[in-house]
């Protein structure tokens, strides 16, 4: 009888750990083997013992033993038919891919991210994903390797929303509680909106730089076509001119050979007779004069293009920031003028401010329409609120600044006080650094004590050495990331800049010492 001849794929006896051929091979009671290294390796860097391939989960740990018959197998199939898969070296992550999480050793790349998971898969670990029945509602997307930038920092859901009151994006659970009642649309939808006001935007730009392109060639076939012209004319002048000179200098010859032929007659009476009349020159009119004259003032030209390269050079040196609700979005791009460098200039982004008296600590009181705050050791009779701060003596804005540029000032009274902005997700309960400005990663802020300066964030205190003025000036531009404290006094001095990336609207905030007070600015661009 002929010998049966066996094909059985390679990727029967492949472990599905390292993705090689079995080496001694063990097999678990949910039915799928590994090798004895790669299983035992998993389960010590794991809490739990469970299988890599299905992810079933054994309560005790299971005596391992090599599956004999198997090794047996696949020893014979090596000299045989089988031969070990070559090492896939292309699909090893590099160093811009994103790897699978579940690879030991030399991580392969993934190829798709679930986000029930919030994991990566290769091709081998997504297996079960198509495999299990539990697993195949899974949501998997290309591979991503800011998975957790996808989940609320407070309910850990999915990012699936987008709040347009407060321009940030949420998930359903924060669409049920602090962001009932607002305006809340998916992703996708604001994402389109946005795209589309994009394009619109960018057409306008478009047609209006190509008007102006249209604009300049005109005025340059125009003037040239002027230049050309009134060339012609002054040449065809110049030509006239010419043709008379050459009359008159033919009978100004004409005359002095006349004179030569009179000097040399003999004649006395004949040459007094004739010398008068040969000697009178042409009256003043006769004589020609040539002046080339201009329709336009070339100075004047000159002065006018340089205006306009000047201005189109300053267009050029404005900044394309990035403009997006959040991270999790496609940036949008816009168009910002240069960084302001004058008061004047800064006054443009002036932002009127409104203390929110819902925040404000019972120790702290609101005057002047609430523009104005004083801790002056009464307690106010607030009633209970979660956005209150309970044992801070600190109080936010009710503006929430986002994706534009913005800048304040405050007059500051007393011995100690913080001027700064904070994330609406500060915590506003207890006595814990992560309600105080400046001490935490939601919140940035300036200290102004004794006459001294020093800026916070996250717990990181910087010095500042600069004349102290009770007047202070901010300034943020959200898109390009930055916060800046001025000194203001007869000149504008820098304090400090932050730079970092913001991912949701800001709240100007501060905090006050006992017999402190901190009033916010009426300005206008006319203030200086």
């Amino acid at each position: 009888m002929a010998e049966a001849q066996l094909f059985i794929s390679q990727d029967e006896f492949t472990c599905s750990v390292c993705l090689d051929t079995l080496t001694d091979p063990v097999s678990l009671h949910c039915g799928h083997s590994f090798c004895l290294k790669c299983l035992t390796d998993c389960w010590d860097q794991s809490q739990v013992c469970s299988c890599p391939q299905c992810r079933h989960i054994f309560m005790l740990r299971p005596e391992l033993k090599r599956n004999t018959l198997l090794n047996e197998v696949i020893k014979k199939l090596k000299k045989t038919a089988l031969t070990p898969p070559p090492l896939q070296s292309q699909n090893y992550a590099s160093p811009g891919d994103v790897e699978c999480d579940f690879c030991t050793g030399k991580k392969f790349r993934a190829v798709m991210s679930c986000l029930t998971c919030m994991a990566s898969y290769c091709q081998t670990h997504l297996r079960p994903h198509y495999e299990i029945a539990a697993w195949k509602g899974h949501k998997l997307v290309d591979p991503d390797r800011n998975l957790l930038e996808k989940l609320c920092e407070k309910h850990q859901k999915f990012l699936e929303m987008f709040c347009r009151t407060d321009k940030t994006c949420i998930c359903m659970m924060c669409g049920m509680t602090e962001h009932d009642g607002h305006e809340k649309v998916e992703l996708e939808t604001e994402r389109e909106e946005k795209q589309l006001s994009v394009e619109i935007v960018m057409g306008e730009h478009e047609k209006n730089f190509t008007d102006l392109i249209h604009c300049i060639e005109e005025a340059h076939k125009k003037l040239t076509e002027n230049i050309r012209e009134q060339e012609k004319r002054e040449m065809e002048k110049a030509e006239g001119v010419m043709e008379q000179l050459e009359k008159e200098i033919e009978e100004l010859k004409r005359r002095e050979a006349e004179l030569k032929e009179l000097s040399e007659t003999k004649d006395h009476l004949h040459f007094l007779k004739t010398f008068s009349s040969r000697c009178v020159l042409p009256p003043n009119g006769d004589s020609l004069s040539f002046t080339v004259t201009a329709d336009f003032s070339s100075e004047d030209l000159l002065k006018e293009l340089s205006c306009l390269k000047k201005s189109l050079e300053k267009i050029n040196q404005w900044d394309f920031l990035p403009l997006t609700p959040s991270d999790r979005e496609a940036p949008i791009f816009t168009l910002w003028p240069p960084q302001p460098q004058s008061r004047d200039e800064f006054l443009q982004y002036f932002c009127p401010l409104t203390l929110d008296i819902n925040t404000a600590n019972r120790e702290l009181r609101l005057s002047e329409g609430n523009k104005k705050v004083t801790c002056d050791g009464i307690k106010a009779k607030y009633p209970d609120h979660p956005d209150r701060f309970d044992c801070w003596p600190q109080v936010l804005c009710r503006e929430a600044l986002t994706g534009t540029r913005c800048y304040w000032e405050v007059e500051c009274s007393g011995d100690f006080m913080e001027i700064g902005v904070a994330y609406k997700g500060l915590s506003r309960k207890g006595g814990g650094e992560e309600c105080g400005l400046g001490i935490n990663d939601k919140s940035w802020c300036l200290q102004c004590s004794d006459s001294q300066y020093s800026v916070h964030h996250n717990n990181q205190e910087t010095e500042i050495s600069a004349p102290y003025s009770p007047r202070i000036g901010v300034y943020l531009d959200w898109p390009a990331g930055s916060l800046s404290f001025y000194s203001i006094s007869h000149t504008m001095t820098l304090l400090h800049r932050f730079n970092t990336s913001f991912t949701e609207p800001l709240y100007p905030g501060f905090y006050l010492d006992p017999h402190c007070s901190v009033t916010i600015s009426h300005l206008t661009t006319c203030d200086q």
